[in-house]
């Protein structure tokens, strides 16, 4: 079955220019690239996205670490979307990542691992539309607004956050 996920290219690996090779590998993967954004967080947005992990040790240096440089957001489909995808990026530890992953191939440490992606259908729903407004993503929605000639305006991208 044909599912939607979230993936996030981290400023690591668009720091250091690894992007476009990580992106050609979810090609490569059958990953239908729905929407994609390149853009720099701001700490309220990664603070939002990440508000699961507020309690935890880790989470002021991970917003710092998602903050630090520009990501890239996609939303991506294709069969088995959020488990397969799960299994391409490899372990959250690059160093315990089976090696043809990305996060073996493209990651340093347990934070500067290259690639985010969604652990669950229901989290994949959410993420997706943290960043992606229907019309971003070819719903019928959109689809039917323009077949009845109706303006369709995007949201203001910090009205969403």
């Amino acid at each position: 079955m044909k599912e939607r996920t979230l993936t996030i290219i981290k400023p690591d690996a668009v720091r250091n220019k690894s992007f476009g090779s990580i992106l050609q590998i979810l090609l490569d993967k059958e990953f239908d690239v729905l929407s994609l954004k390149y853009l720099k967080l701001s700490k309220s947005e990664a603070e939002g996205f990440y508000a699961v992990h507020k309690d935890k040790g880790f989470f002021q240096d991970l917003i710092k670490f998602m903050t630090s440089g520009p990501v890239i957001v996609c939303a991506l489909e294709r069969e088995n979307a959020v488990s397969y995808l799960r299994e391409v990026m490899g372990a959250t530890d690059p160093k315990k990542a089976e090696k043809s992953t990305i996060r073996a191939n493209y990651g340093t440490d347990i934070q500067c691992n290259a690639i985010h992606g969604s652990d669950s259908l229901e989290n994949a729903q959410k993420e997706i539309h943290y960043f992606f407004a229907d019309y971003e993503l070819g719903s019928s929605q959109c689809e039917e607004k323009v077949v009845k000639n109706e303006v369709v305006r995007p949201p203001n991208r910090e009205e969403r956050f």
